[in-house]
Formats: structure tokens, sequence, C-alpha cells
């Protein structure tokens, strides 16, 4: 079993173990996930924007950046009337 000590300011450093089995980094954030039981786990957050691909259905014809400013330029015209 691996452990960890908790220090005055409520801080703890994960053993190397087990940030490895759970693909753990500098920077990355975990979630602590409370059961039924009253047990906690500590599960990493590893969203990325890339994550988010597919989830919007490409457009059925490209649209173009001049056309999206048109469209912006006409509904904050009516949102201001």
């Amino acid at each position: 079993m691996t452990t960890a000590t908790l220090t005055s300011k409520g801080q703890i450093t994960l053993p190397k173990q087990v940030r490895d089995e759970l693909g753990l980094e500098a920077g990355d954030r975990v979630d602590f996930v409370v059961a039924a039981d009253g047990r906690y786990s500590l599960v990493p957050v590893k969203a990325s924007i890339r994550g988010l691909k597919g989830c919007i259905p490409a457009p059925k014809k490209p649209v173009s950046v001049e056309a999206m400013a048109r469209v912006v330029k006409r509904r904050a015209v009516r949102g201001a009337q």
C-alpha cells in the first residue's frame, strides 16, 4: 500500500508510483469523488479542447468569414433596437 503524509497546510505529495499509474504530470488537476460508502477516489481530470472535436456537426456547406461577420453585424443591429 502506498501512503502519503498530510502537511499542516492540508497538502499531500502523491507518491511517484501513484502519479505514474494515473498518468499525472505537474499542473494536472484531480477530482476527489465520494462514494456511497464514504470512501474517496482520486480521479485525474484529463479534459482537453481536442476532446470536443466532432461534438458539433460540420456545416453542410462552407461558410466564409465574411458571411459570418455579416450575420454577427445584422444580429447586433437587431439586438440594439
